[in-house]
């Protein structure tokens, strides 16, 4: 079992940047395949990134490919979430989500955190 705590939302500037950070604790980090996703008011949650146990492979919505990035420090067990050139569809609340390399479903969730695009 892992659980798993979002940091880093906040308010920011269309343009800006801003830099999500999700600290595993429990479980064995390296058997989890990592990802972010995001719900914005009146929406549905949807995926936005993930990232391979070992960090080599990586996956994105083609809205944000080239703008976020993912990555994980395995020794800090945590997973990041760089986003830059920051729009306003980029608001939502952010969740950290954590799946066993051998499942398909994300079963761990964080509380989420909170980012607020303004023109």
């Amino acid at each position: 079992q892992v659980q798993l705590v979002e940091s880093g939302g906040g308010l920011v500037q269309a343009g800006d940047s801003l830099r999500l950070s999700c600290a595993a604790s429990g479980g064995t980090f390296s058997m989890y395949v990592m990802g972010w996703f995001r719900q914005a008011p009146g929406k549905e949650r949807e995926f936005v990134a993930r990232i391979s146990w070992s960090g080599g492979a990586t996956t994105y919505r083609d809205s944000v490919k080239g703008r976020f990035t993912i990555s994980r420090d395995s020794a800090k067990r945590t997973v990041y979430l760089q986003m830059n050139s920051l729009k306003l569809d980029d608001t939502a609340v952010y969740y950290c989500a954590a799946r066993r390399i051998t499942e398909t479903e994300y079963a761990f969730w964080g509380q989420g955190t909170q980012v607020t695009v303004s023109s």
